[in-house]
């Protein structure tokens, strides 16, 4: 099975490429029936869509994963849990009407919405964890007045500034995907006290070295 693992930052996954990649120099690693090459999009919805595309544009793959943190609306959610994201939005795709927000989706001109295509895995690790609707920004959310009409307007539970465009870019190519994220803070006033990244990360790889042995 061939996999096409995406990251904006290649720190969300350094520790599962310290796991299995033998030449630090290399950023790909084959274990048992799985061939995995890691790419490093960079930071955005716009480098994310552009690097998909221009992979798979060369190479064929059975799988895309994207692999990351997140910041949670949901306070159900705790810091470094791991979640799998199954439908994504793009939450700023639109135009105002004074205080409105109309989609592209209502306007008629695109999608804002996106779900991955099912790749029909039998991963007992993928099972044990939670699903999570998630939305995908430009701008990060930090403000109270915009957080309260973006969580009345769509109800999300995590945002990231990459997952709807990697759900669109492996759409384009009719490529089966699948979006990890572990929760590095909660969405509110920015405060960096209150993050914990490096749990994050640290829970998220250790969930994809036991998914990608389950694949193995």
């Amino acid at each position: 099975m061939n996999i096409l693992l995406v990251a904006a930052t290649k720190s969300e996954v350094e520790p599962l490429l310290k796991e299995f990649v033998k030449d630090p120099a290399e950023a790909d690693f084959n274990l048992g029936r799985l061939r995995v090459k890691c790419l490093i999009s960079g930071v955005g919805m716009f480098a994310t869509t552009f690097a998909i595309a221009k992979e798979l544009s060369t190479q064929q793959y059975d799988l895309a994963i994207n692999a990351g943190i997140a910041g949670s609306f949901d306070r159900h959610f705790t810091l470094g849990q791991v979640l799998h994201v199954t439908d994504d939005n793009f939450a700023d795709f639109g135009v105002e009407d004074g205080n409105q927000f109309i989609s592209m989706n209502d306007l008629g001109l695109g999608l804002n919405h996106y779900e991955p295509i099912d790749p029909n895995l039998k991963s007992s690790s993928l099972d044990r964890i939670a699903k999570a609707r998630a939305i995908t920004v430009n701008k990060v959310h930090g403000d109270e007045m915009s957080i309260s009409a973006t969580t009345a307007r769509l109800n999300p539970q995590l945002e990231s500034m990459e997952g709807a465009a990697f759900f669109y870019a492996c759409s384009q190519f009719s490529l089966p995907s699948i979006q990890i994220r572990a929760v590095s803070n909660y969405v509110e006033r920015r405060n960096r006290d209150q993050w914990n990244i490096p749990l994050a990360i640290d829970n998220l790889n250790q969930f994809l070295c036991t998914f990608m042995k389950d694949l193995a």
